[in-house]
């Protein structure tokens, strides 16, 4: 678990967002409160972990206008549906969109926590993987033109041989761009290489 994780609560009813703070408060977790969908977007930091609880109809922006919003975003908090009866067609519209989980007033005390609990989690597995991926973008990122035709030619399957003919250079050139390919992309093997790519497909 992220303990510097945080419980973003978007709800135009002062009550709900009063005993989901006291709620979440009740259990260490940071908790930020929004009146309205645009509120949140003024202040919305991606790199701020959490999770995000969000009420459905609301004045001006509805919850399915800021999700289709956040989706934009390359990181973004999952998303918890907090909603009364009458909204659940469209909670389980946005539970279709990506939303995780949708929760209906009144909610279950620990129902709603362990789907917190949850999506913090998720979120942390979002982050290392983007994290990870931005890694590996900043290494292919240094990759010299020439580079990137061979890695593209051994990601293919093509014996060097083979690549020399295509390139129409040397063996032993193409032996020397392969393993600056693998050094700067810090690849032990050629599986991990190919792992790589497939992560930054298309490259």
């Amino acid at each position: 678990m992220n303990d510097q994780a945080s419980v973003f609560v978007v709800d135009d009813d002062r009550e709900v967002r009063d005993a989901l703070q006291l709620l979440m408060e009740s259990v260490g977790l940071p908790v930020e409160c929004f009146e309205s969908a645009h509120d949140y977007l003024e202040r919305f930091n991606p790199e701020k972990p959490g999770c995000l609880l969000l009420d459905v109809r609301m004045p001006g922006m509805s919850g399915l206008d800021l999700q289709a919003r956040l989706a934009k975003e390359r990181l973004c908090p999952p998303i918890i549906i907090v909603t009364g009866h009458g909204d659940v067609p469209m909670a389980v519209r946005a539970v279709q969109a990506g939303a995780m989980n949708f929760i209906e007033k009144p909610f279950n005390d620990q129902a709603l926590l362990d789907s917190v609990h949850r999506a913090i989690e998720k979120d942390a597995q979002q982050r290392g993987d983007v994290s990870r991926l931005a890694e590996i973008e900043g290494r292919f990122a240094k990759l010299t033109p020439r580079e990137r035709e061979v890695l593209k030619l051994v990601v293919a399957g093509r014996r060097n041989k083979l690549i020399a003919a295509d390139l129409g250079v040397s063996q032993s050139t193409v032996e020397a761009h392969r393993a600056r390919v693998m050094e700067k992309m810090e690849a032990d093997t050629l599986s991990e290489l190919m792992r790589m790519m497939l992560s930054l497909d298309p490259y």
